[in-house]
């Protein structure tokens, strides 16, 4: 399986044939665990040049926290928020490629139109504007999430028959929406939520069965970093998580998670290297 879900011109050769790191960039006042600390452009702008130097391949730059308990906000701050970010990026050269964690399809079209590459959607395409918003720009990615709930009220009491089956039907039937919709499956990554909408054993459930996730053909993001149920088995605060995340997705990614979504972008990067190495039967030092 490879990366397909986007293919951009500057990506270095080995691009979707190998793990992607995806760092994450919140630019809002009150995410749970770097809120505020990026919230002017210029700063923004600073840290995600520095997580291009430390190896990430995407930046994901979010306007609206989702953490658990947050509550929305309209689609003209979110703007505020991440627009001159993404433009401060592409005038300033930026080789990655940027990804934009947006549920609203007005601020995905400015996002993209300023020069973003891929959209991060949470909400699994609950705004019915993303599909004319992905067939106006075709060249970008799309990452479709499976969450249960809104951010607001999704950790009150999180429930499912058999967790692993319920997210992989779900995320099959946003696929063929999307595709029903004239977007091509080629352009779509999945996330299985973690956190969004599940206790510590729904999330166990899911990142131990991300084989049988992976059956579904599509590159599987999954963002683990510094979650509370990483805190629950660690008994540690958000900013102390960094070796219970990058456990989490050393598992994650041996299990062939392709997208790792992380604060630790440092880590994740040499984590993905050793993984391939060992699962590289011809490599030599």
């Amino acid at each position: 399986m490879t990366c397909d879900f986007l293919s951009p011109s500057g990506a270095d050769n080995n691009w979707g044939t190998r793990p992607l790191v995806m760092g994450i960039l919140n630019v809002t006042p009150d995410s749970f665990s770097d809120g505020g600390k990026f919230a002017c452009a210029d700063c923004a702008a600073e840290r995600a040049f520095e997580m291009e130097s430390e190896g990430a391949d995407i930046v994901d730059i979010g306007g609206e926290s989702t953490r658990p308990g947050a509550v929305s906000v309209d689609a003209e701050t979110e703007l505020a928020r991440v627009l001159p970010v993404v433009k401060k990026l592409v005038s300033g050269g930026f080789r990655g490629v940027i990804s934009v964690d947006t549920s609203k399809a007005l601020v995905a079209a400015e996002c993209l139109a300023a020069g973003a590459g891929i959209i991060n959607d949470v909400s699994g395409c609950a705004d019915s504007g993303h599909a004319t918003v992905l067939r106006s720009f075709p060249s970008c990615g799309y990452v479709l999430m499976h969450s249960q709930g809104a951010p607001k009220t999704m950790q009150d009491a999180p429930r499912y028959e058999d967790v692993l089956s319920e997210v992989e039907n779900y995320l099959r039937e946003g696929l063929t929406k999307l595709n029903l919709a004239g977007i091509k499956a080629q352009r779509i990554a999945l996330d299985p939520g973690f956190g969004f909408g599940k206790t510590w054993g729904h999330n166990r459930s899911l990142l131990l069965g991300l084989p049988a996730l992976m059956k579904m053909g599509r590159p599987l993001v999954f963002g683990l970093s510094r979650k509370s149920f990483v805190g629950r088995v660690t008994g540690t605060a958000e900013m102390d998580r960094l070796g219970g995340s990058l456990a989490a997705e050393t598992l994650a990614l041996w299990l062939g998670a392709l997208v790792v979504r992380t604060h630790a972008v440092k880590e994740a990067a040499q984590a993905v290297k050793m993984v391939e190495a060992l699962k590289d039967e011809s490599w030599k030092q």
